[in-house]
């Protein structure tokens, strides 16, 4: 896919995405097996389409909840101060819950959302994440489920956008910049995983 100044390469199929997302749910279910209830918190805009994904394949009782924070903006690079723009509905403490990410990066974004998860004293809390960039760490955090680790690419697609745009694509894609670009990086197609 093009647009004016950039492409979208495949890197993960849509196929691929649904075959991880049904394992994540089966290690889910075992993990949480025992649960009264398990609070799904999503952290959007990007996690909107895993989430929705991963509910329906998990056979638990479940509340689906979200926290947005902004790191980003409209840029390719994290400016690593993290706002929280929507905070939690309900109660977490004494409750079990599953933090769903989109990517998880620098860290920044997800270390900051623990600690203020944390601190509301659930029971017990997993992160999930569809894709993992360790190269880029810069705070010591992990998910503990991961969907796929790739490389240091800046992606887009199955809910993960560049600017607002390329979220309602059904797999993810590495973005290569045509031309000079401040933001580029080194941004380079990728090849696809199926």
């Amino acid at each position: 896919m093009q647009h004016d100044n950039y492409v979208v390469d495949d890197m993960i199929s849509a196929k691929a995405i649904a075959a991880r997302v049904e394992s994540m749910a089966v290690e889910i279910r075992e993990t949480f097996s025992d649960t009264e209830k398990l609070i799904v918190i999503g952290l959007l805009r990007g996690s909107f389409m895993f989430i929705a994904d991963l509910v329906r394949e998990l056979d638990l009782p479940v509340e689906v909840d979200f926290l947005e924070t902004s790191s980003y903006g409209d840029s390719t690079e994290s400016s690593r101060e993290v706002r929280i723009l929507k905070d939690l509905r309900g109660e977490i403490e004494g409750k079990d819950i599953l933090v769903v990410e989109d990517i998880v990066d620098t860290g920044h974004t997800l270390h900051h959302v623990l600690r203020l998860l944390e601190s509301r004293k659930p029971a017990r809390m997993l992160v999930c994440a569809l894709l993992d960039k360790p190269s880029r760490r810069e705070v010591d955090v992990k998910a503990d489920l991961v969907g796929f680790e790739i490389e240091d690419k800046f992606v887009v697609g199955y809910g993960i956008d560049y600017a607002q745009r390329n979220r309602n694509l059904p797999y993810i894609g590495a973005v290569r910049f045509i031309g000079k670009h401040p933001a580029n990086n080194g941004i380079t197609a990728s090849k696809i995983v199926s």
